[in-house]
């Protein structure tokens, strides 16, 4: 007996030591990325129940901020722009094949995709939008046919202009050409995503705020989250964290109003991983809608892409061995939400700079890297 209560006390000591030299390793890893550039802030949390990990960071060169503290988590929330779409498709009404046509106004549909003189509008399908392969040209930060500004350019030349989607739908038809004819290609863009998010609407007779709020955000008790400019966090008094692009703080502008369906979501690193742990284990949309969503096309080396979430793989991407992948998405704004399956790990944070959003990846993969080392 009183080896086994040796041998006890010993397995749990080296456990407890393990633990430090995680914890350890990712704060050093953070801090590293963090003084890479210029960061100003930066907020990370990697948990894993299995492996009892749970490292929460948080640092600012300006403010003093907490893990608590919500942040932009700007493309993150296309995930639960098409998570709002399953939702929907478990409530059978409407399904992922169906053409847009029976669910938006002509007014919108109308020259929304012409390519080479010929309509394709009538043909585009709700799982066109949800997986980048409409064709359709990004009214955000693509390229206008005349060399005018798009509206990513414009936030700091009108910062106190409200967007309407109608009117963000309305420039990316006068002022771009799309891509491919519908299905034919690959090509991220913003447009589908405020489209899917007025198809929310409609549907449900609700606004989009409003629906996360009832059907994702109360349920799973996200209730440090909010979409920017349209509501509040249902319990937190925190201010959003700032963010930047160059020098140029947004956090604050009204034109922000741009990004909505595909990038208006303000959360915490807690929501945004009970979030996933709750899409993971279906109790936010069934199991055959969740794998539906994942029906992944290549986008890039070592990234598909599903309905509205992302897979890497590791070995593709870094031309290593490894077969460790991770799944979620990442935002403009450094932000970042990814499982790995293999190390049953969540990893969610943000470095707040347009300009860092390698940093935060390199970030993960070196963190992944350590854990699998242990």
């Amino acid at each position: 007996m009183r080896n086994i209560l040796l041998g006890l006390l010993c397995f749990v000591g080296l456990s407890a030591i393990a633990q430090d030299t995680i914890s350890e390793s990712i704060e050093k890893l953070f801090k590293t990325e963090l003084e890479k550039e210029n960061i100003k802030s930066g907020i990370l949390h990697v948990y894993s129940e299995s492996r009892d990990i749970d490292v929460q960071l948080a640092e600012s060169k300006e403010d003093s901020i907490s893990i608590n503290h919500p942040f932009y988590t700007a493309s993150i929330t296309k995930m639960f722009t098409a998570t709002a779409i399953g939702i929907l498709k478990d409530r059978k009404q409407l399904n992922f094949e169906d053409k847009i046509t029976r669910y938006l106004p002509d007014s919108l549909i109308t020259n929304l995709h012409v390519l080479d003189g010929k309509d394709y509008s009538k043909e585009l399908t709700i799982a066109h939008l949800l997986q980048h392969t409409s064709g359709l040209p990004d009214y955000f930060t693509g390229s206008t046919n005349d060399g005018s500004q798009n509206i990513i350019n414009q936030l700091l030349m009108n910062p106190n202009k409200l967007w309407s989607a109608e009117e963000m739908i309305q420039f990316s038809k006068e002022k771009m050409t799309p891509h491919f004819i519908p299905g034919e290609g690959y090509h991220y863009t913003d447009t589908e995503y405020v489209l899917l998010a007025l198809i929310i609407e409609n549907v449900s007779g609700l606004s989009l705020d409003y629906f996360f709020q009832q059907n994702i955000f109360q349920p799973i008790k996200m209730n440090s989250s909010y979409i920017n400019l349209k509501s509040k966090a249902i319990d937190n008094k925190l201010p959003v964290v700032k963010f930047y692009a160059s020098q140029y703080e947004l956090s604050s502008l009204k034109s922000l109003s741009a990004d909505w369906g595909g990038g208006g979501l303000v959360s915490t690193t807690h929501d945004l991983i009970a979030f996933l742990k709750a899409y993971n284990t279906d109790k936010i949309v069934k199991k055959d809608t969740r794998l539906a969503m994942q029906n992944w096309v290549n986008e890039t080396k070592g990234m598909n892409y599903g309905f509205g979430i992302r897979q890497v793989s590791i070995g593709e991407l870094t031309n290593t061995e490894s077969d460790l992948q991770f799944i979620g998405h990442s935002g403009s704004t450094a932000s970042f939400l990814w499982y790995c399956p293999q190390l049953d790990t969540y990893i969610s944070g943000t470095f707040n700079q347009l300009e860092a959003s390698k940093s935060a990846l390199v970030l993960v993969l070196d963190i992944l890297k350590e854990i699998n080392n242990q």
